[in-house]
């Protein structure tokens, strides 16, 4: 099997989860960007795959959720 890959990124003011070259939905906060990926990563590793998920840290001034 493959390699499944999900990365969280920031889309404007906003987040997306990056898999396979793309950018996929618009989330007003890390952690729903995050859980978008997660069950996403789920599926993959079900079938599977060897997964990775990765979300950036917290920078200044950004709150808990990522907003």
């Amino acid at each position: 099997m493959g390699l499944a890959q999900y990365a969280i990124v920031p889309v404007q003011d906003e987040w997306g989860v990056l898999h396979d070259g793309n950018v996929n939905g618009k989330y007003a906060t890390k952690e729903s960007a995050f859980e978008s990926a997660v069950a996403a990563a789920s599926l993959a590793l079900r079938q599977g795959h060897e997964v990775h998920v990765s979300v950036p840290g917290r920078e200044a001034g950004e709150n808990v959720l990522g907003s």
